[in-house]
């Protein structure tokens, strides 16, 4: 059966230490609603803040909802706006980081990557 919901309904868990700061992600879609294959999230990222530099084995596909910030990749520090997509392969090193307004942003990763 097909599901519909509102990101605003779905509790955030708020990251904010251990190599992140200002980061809400709410779990859209995922095992807990039925779903075999893939996760769906929704990031907002407050102003100034950011994401773990980080790398994993799976890849990311991201779509940008509003606002602008950086994705930085190894090394690289690539502006991202609202209506940008991105695609982070498996195994390279990431982070995400806010403008001055944050950002938000759907993020899809495989089922194990959780």
């Amino acid at each position: 059966m097909a599901l519909v919901g509102n990101h605003m309904e779905v509790m955030p868990e708020i990251i904010d230490g251990k190599g992140a700061k200002a980061v809400e992600k709410r779990v859209l879609i995922g095992p807990a609603q039925g779903a075999p294959n893939y996760i769906m999230r929704h990031f907002r990222i407050k102003a100034g803040g950011y994401t773990p530099d980080h790398s994993h084995p799976w890849e990311h596909e991201v779509y940008v909802l509003k606002g602008y910030g950086f994705l930085r990749n190894d090394g690289n520090s690539i502006p991202i706006k609202s209506g940008d997509y991105v695609f982070v392969p498996a195994g390279e090193q990431h982070q995400f980081c806010a403008g001055d307004d944050g950002i938000e942003f759907i993020c899809v990763i495989p089922k194990y990557g959780q």
